[in-house]
């Protein structure tokens, strides 16, 4: 039997666990979906929410905003709950104008699937990560970031870092000739 719910703002904690983990003794706070709209279908065995609409995602350090957002969940307990008890995070898929910020990090892009199981997020549709901490940007499609590692891979990959520091080189000065060490004057009368 498949049981259907309207709502508007609902709390999520199942999001919470494994988006960000939070210090030893410190208290997790709530994450909150806001959307202009959500759909909550629920089976035996796993809750499907579809949150649309100017979507916002706020929890432990961790910001999302979307257009769309499929929340899969597993559930346990009674089968004759509307909603039952949300056991694991299975996945969260967010598209359309996807923006992702925690602390020093943003990210953007058109489609970003986390999975939990594999402690990752895929980025794909034109991401682009930024690390606000050393000034460094990432480009590729698709980028991967993994959970807790502050580790991106991906493909066609494009970094783009601060500038590297002028390791000394004097334009004006011609190069050494093949038999002369770096940074050594030669000597007057040959060798």
């Amino acid at each position: 039997m498949i049981i259907r719910r309207h709502c508007l703002v609902l709390p999520c904690l199942l999001v919470a666990c494994w988006l960000s983990a939070p210090a030893a003794d410190a208290p997790v706070p709530e994450t909150v979906i806001q959307s202009r709209s959500c759909e909550i279908t629920s089976t035996d065995t796993q809750t499907l929410s579809v949150f649309t609409g100017s979507v916002i995602v706020t929890g432990n350090n961790i910001r999302i905003t979307c257009d769309r957002l499929d929340v899969v969940s597993l559930r346990s307990g009674s089968k004759q709950d509307t909603l039952g008890k949300q056991d694991r995070f299975k996945s969260l898929v967010a598209t359309g104008t996807v923006r992702i910020v925690q602390e020093d990090r943003e990210a953007t892009c058109e489609h970003a699937e986390v999975l939990p199981g594999e402690d990752r997020i895929t980025l794909t549709g034109g991401p682009v990560v930024i690390d606000h901490a050393n000034n460094s940007t990432a480009t590729g499609e698709p980028l991967i970031l993994y959970r807790g590692e502050r580790r991106i891979t991906g493909t066609n990959v494009r970094i783009v870092l601060p500038p590297v520091k002028d390791l000394g080189f004097d334009q004006h000065q011609s190069p050494p000739g093949p038999t002369e060490e770096p940074g050594k004057q030669p000597s007057p009368g040959g060798p």
